[in-house]
């Protein structure tokens, strides 16, 4: 399996196959708010647009980077995320990067937005589907976050079969500056849980796949099996 890692401006071209990558914080989001059991996640291109979306579906909940603000429900936080019941509802969430990146590839046969809480089951779909060549977009710091380049490493490496260790690519992320300022506070719609819940590795057993419905980018959860 042929893997390149970029950052979101490094992306050239429409990739085969993109895997986007954003550890602290979108799609350790993403992935709870599947486990709180959100329908699916429209990921908008602005706060305007996000607000808009909403407007337009007042059930739906609006979501974003940083503190509180009037129209928007939740933050991206996965720590206060996990109290909240999105049983059957669809998520509006905009991010600084993560969003940002998967909008990028948007047009790619295979989407797939990915963090450590979801590596395993990204890799198995990517093995499954016989995925020959992946670009992993690093979202944060213009490609240079070490979390999500750790995450996408460790994912390249599983989807290769290769019997990556996952260990030394937790420990780069619990050591990046991301986790140093979520652990200070230097970040603002945070929970102290963050950092932790975001090194979960394989918290859970889907994958979530990003795909274009009715002109929005829409984000799903896809069941992939544990190999037995």
């Amino acid at each position: 399996m042929d893997s390149s890692f970029l950052g979101i401006d490094e992306v050239a071209e429409v990739p085969a196959v993109a895997v986007v990558v954003d550890v602290m914080r979108a799609f350790t989001v993403a992935a709870w708010a599947f486990e709180r059991g959100a329908e699916k996640i429209v990921l908008a291109g602005s706060l305007d647009e996000a607000l808009a979306l909403k407007a337009r579906q007042p059930g739906w909940v609006a979501l974003k980077d940083g503190p509180a603000a009037p129209g928007f429900d939740a933050v991206n936080s996965p720590g206060l995320l996990r109290g909240v019941d999105l049983g059957g509802r669809t998520v509006v969430q905009k991010t600084t990067a993560g969003t940002v990146g998967a909008l990028a590839v948007k047009d790619a046969p295979l989407v797939l937005c990915a963090g450590f809480v979801v590596a395993g089951a990204t890799a198995r779909l990517l093995r499954d589907r016989g995925c020959e060549s992946v670009t992993y977009v690093v979202t944060g710091e213009d490609g240079r976050a070490e979390e999500d380049l750790a995450c996408a490493q460790y994912i390249a490496g599983r989807a290769a079969g290769d019997g990556t260790d996952a260990d030394a690519y937790l420990r780069r992320a619990a050591g990046s500056r991301a986790a140093a300022e979520l652990a200070e506070g230097v970040r603002e719609g945070a929970h102290p849980d963050d950092v932790a819940l975001c090194l979960e590795l394989d918290r859970f057993s889907f994958a979530m796949v990003a795909a274009q419905e009715d002109s929005l980018t829409v984000l799903r959860p896809v069941s992939v099996p544990a190999a037995l």
